[in-house]
């Protein structure tokens, strides 16, 4: 996921998709990119964070819906 250290939006993300992961049976890797201070993360993804990828693709973008997320992940 990429986002930013003060965002509520990235807080609500990261919420929800640790709360899928802890419902699997076998639990995904989640790593957190924050784009804060870095000028190209910071142009790609500016005021679109958070911006969530599976499998290298970018899925969600500002909001992250469970069910899907679980689809994804399963």
């Amino acid at each position: 996921m990429y986002s930013r250290r003060r965002c509520g939006l990235c807080d609500e993300a990261r919420e929800v998709i640790e709360e899928v992961r802890a419902g699997m049976r076998a639990p995904f890797r989640f790593e957190e990119v924050f784009i804060d201070g870095d000028v190209s993360l910071e142009r790609e993804y500016g005021l679109r964070v958070p911006v969530v990828e599976v499998d290298g693709i970018e899925r969600f973008e500002i909001a992250v819906e469970p069910m899907r997320l679980r689809e994804l992940v399963a």
